[in-house]
Parts: C-alpha cells; sequence; structure tokens
C-alpha cells in the first residue's frame, strides 16, 4: 500500500483525518493508523475511498501511478 497516496489525496482535497474518517464510518485514530502504515485498509473502505477520490484502488494501493479512475461497468 502506498501510504503516502491517502495523504497526499486527502490534502488534495483539503480535507482532515476527520472528514475522510467520517465518510469511512470509523474513528480519526483509525484513519491515522490507516495513513502511518500502522494499519492496513479493509477492501470495503478502500472502495469507499476509490470512489470518493475518483480514483482506482490501484492507484491507491500504489499499482499504478495513473489517478484515473477505471470505466464503471454497465
Amino acid at each position: 500500500m502506498n501510504i503516502n497516496r491517502l495523504k497526499d489525496l486527502r490534502e488534495d482535497f483539503e480535507k482532515k483525518q476527520e472528514d475522510i474518517a467520517f465518510i469511512l464510518n470509523t474513528t480519526q485514530q483509525q484513519y491515522s493508523r490507516y495513513e502511518q502504515g500502522i494499519r492496513l485498509i479493509p477492501i470495503d473502505k478502500l472502495d469507499i475511498l476509490a470512489d470518493y477520490y475518483e480514483t482506482s484502488t490501484d492507484y491507491l494501493l500504489g499499482r499504478t501511478n495513473i489517478k484515473k479512475a477505471y470505466p464503471k461497468r454497465k
């Protein structure tokens, strides 16, 4: 997981950890652990972040440098 991307995206959207924690239905402390790489992000929360930031889970995981989200299935 590319933990730097979580913080960079959050800051690009001018959000606080508390804001993202609310979106993920978790605490600020837990979200902070995700950003620091102390805890792995559950898949369901990773999916929520990808949708929120309009990117792919592959980008969040560091598997690609392309920020653009994949097209949605019909």
